[in-house]
């Protein structure tokens, strides 16, 4: 699994439904309504790390159409499918190299926990971003397997 415009779209059962007001699951401090909320509804991200993080609460709110709409067409699959058991409980930005204003490629690292039933763990990847046609898109990751 890797983290390769919901918000106005008909919830998805079993996923997270977070109120504009609350704070965004990606853990920025921010509320939904002012961080990722924009873009799933079609803003592009400002930055690769900001794209990262509204994958990632799109991982959370079950968004498949967002997470194929900025994965890069040169690297996406032909479907993305969510499972609603799988809940993502916490992202941690370990660190990110370029990915901003006038930089055409980007790299985010982090950590994201998630549970499954009973099971629990942690997938830490290393997200590489590219940014053409002016928007930045998830090209892919790197695994790390600890």
């Amino acid at each position: 699994m890797s983290f390769g415009a919901a918000a106005s779209r008909t919830p998805r059962e079993g996923f997270a439904r977070p109120a504009p007001a609350g704070p965004c699951p990606c853990g920025s401090g921010d509320e939904f309504a002012g961080c990722c909320r924009p873009a799933l509804q079609g803003t592009p991200a400002p930055t690769a790390e900001r794209l990262m993080r509204s994958r990632y609460t799109a991982f959370v709110v079950g968004d498949g159409d967002y997470l194929s709409a900025t994965w890069h067409p040169g690297t996406r699959p032909d479907e993305v499918a969510l499972d609603p058991a799988q809940k993502w409980t916490g992202l941690e930005i370990l660190g990110t190299e370029d990915g901003g204003d006038g930089d055409t490629r980007g790299a985010v690292e982090f950590r994201a926990a998630w549970r499954h039933g009973a099971d629990r763990g942690v997938l830490h990847e290393r997200s590489r971003f590219v940014r053409q046609s002016g928007r930045w898109w998830y090209l892919d990751g790197r695994i790390d397997p600890r």
